[in-house]
Formats: structure tokens, sequence, C-alpha cells
């Protein structure tokens, strides 16, 4: 039970990575791999505004949230929209060359030391049936708890989120209705980076944040949103909580050094077992 508590609070922002995956997978058709890079810019932004300019966290948690917005809007439309005549190989290996720039960036700002803030909430252990768990890994269910069903109703009952939704199904017959395709497809980055730089911000305070820690929880999202099936919203939540919970146990079965080869497993079986995930459903297209 242990490893299942632990799993669910990584699993949580598996989810919330994986989420933004499927967000701009489903407006664009593409991978962006920079996607765990705002996870780590989430969490510098949180640690800058807290321990450098001493701002309380509820004034620096939703400018750090405004900024995410802004940062994902920039990204496609320096990254993404300039590219001439794209296609989907093109703009994935921009968005892995953009990952690299953002690194890079966040070295040359923030350094190459870990950072940590204070928790939010005070610490506390919460005892459970055959395991515990603190504060702060509860806060990070939470958070990416009510994150998820907030995109849900968003996306199924606000004219927005039926726009993007339209754009998913057909962007051309999505135009012709009066849906501006370009400005969707602004907002899913936007909001791509929102989910990325929450998962930061909740982070944080339980781990050390370092420039490098972008990479792996891209991969780790990635792999979740494969699990779950490419493209299917509570599937990417799903594949996000069974990763963290087979992560554990992978953990505790071999030595932890090898624990962040299991996404790439993940990511090697699904694709030869099951390629569609395990809740992806096929898209009906009309010839």
């Amino acid at each position: 039970m242990q490893f299942i508590y632990s799993g669910i609070t990584s699993g949580s922002i598996f989810a919330l990575v994986a989420l933004g995956f499927n967000i701009i997978y489903n407006t664009t058709g593409i991978i962006n791999f920079a996607q765990g890079e705002f996870v780590m810019i989430g969490g510098m932004l949180i640690y800058t505004l807290l321990s450098i300019y001493g701002l309380p966290f509820l004034i620096a948690a939703p400018l750090a949230l405004m900024a995410a917005l802004i940062l994902g809007a920039i990204f496609e439309r320096v990254f993404i929209k300039s590219v001439r005549s794209p296609n989907e190989i093109k703009l994935i290996t921009i968005t892995i060359a953009a990952s690299i720039i953002l690194r890079g960036l966040g070295m040359v700002i923030w350094g190459r030391n870990s950072l940590s803030v204070d928790a939010y909430v005070p610490y506390k252990i919460l005892e459970l049936p055959a395991g515990t768990l603190t504060s702060n890994s509860l806060l990070v269910i939470i958070v990416s708890l009510i994150t998820a069903f907030s995109l849900s109703l968003f996306f199924k009952r606000s004219s927005l989120g039926k726009a993007f939704r339209a754009c998913y199904d057909d962007k051309i017959a999505a135009g012709i209705c009066g849906v501006d395709v370009s400005k969707i497809r602004m907002l899913a980055f936007a909001i791509a980076a929102l989910l990325g730089v929450i998962a930061g911000i909740v982070t944080t305070p339980i781990t050390y944040v370092t420039y490098t820690d972008g990479i792996m929880t891209g991969l780790k999202g990635f792999a979740a949103a494969i699990l779950g099936g490419l493209g299917s919203f509570w599937g990417g939540v799903a594949g996000g909580l069974l990763l963290g919970i087979f992560e554990g146990f992978f953990a505790s079965v071999f030595p932890s050094g090898y624990k962040d080869a299991f996404a790439f497993l993940v990511i090697l079986a699904v694709l030869f077992l099951r390629p569609k995930g395990l809740f992806g459903k096929k898209k009906a297209e009309r010839l």
C-alpha cells in the first residue's frame, strides 16, 4: 500500500504532464517534447518569486500561472506558427530543439544548483491503511485532480472548449464554422504550459528543482500519455497514475537507479502490444 500511495503522488504529476501532451496533440497533431521543460520553469519561477522577491504564496502562484500562459503563447508563435511549410516531423523536431533552448536558458538564468522552497502547507503525516501520506503529497494529488476535473468541465461545457474539440475532429470544418484555428492552437500551447508550471509549483517543496529536471519529467509524462492513449483526456490521467504506481513497485524489486528506465519499457510495451494505449480509440474518418 505504501508503494501505491507514493506512486499516486508521482503519478499525479505524470498525469498533468500527459494532459499537456494530449491537449497539444488533439489540437495540432504533434508531440511537444518541450512540455517537460515547463515543469522545470514552474519550479524555477515559484522559487524566484518566493525566495528571491519574498512574495507571499497567494501572490506568487497566480503570477507564475499568468507567466505560464504568456510563455506558452509565445512558444507557439515563435517556434510553431513561424515555421514555413510545416509538417509533423519538422514541428516535432522543432519542439525538441526548443526544449534544448529552454534548458539552456534555465541554466543561464538560475544556474546549475538544485533549488527548493518551503512547504506551502504545514507538514503532517497522515496515517492511512498499511501506509502513510504526507500533507505535501496530499496537496499534489488534490491539485492534480482539481486541475483535471476543471479542464474536463472546460472542454465539455464552455464554448471555447467545444472549439478545441471541433479543431480536433476537423480543423477545416471548424474554420468554416467560424472557429479561429490559429488562436485555438496558440491557446492549446498556453494551457499545456500552464499544466506544466502547475506541476512544477506543487512538486518543488517535495523535490529539489534543477535545470535538467524537464528531460525525465517530460519523458515520463509522454509515457503516461502513450499508456493511457495519446489524445485521450482521462486516459492521460489514468496512464499517469498507473505509471507512478508501477514505477514504485518496479523500484521495490530492482535497484532504484533503474527506476527511470521503467517509463521507456512502458512506451515500448504499449507500442508493441497496444499502439492506441489502454483507453485510446481509433478516430473515425470519412474517405
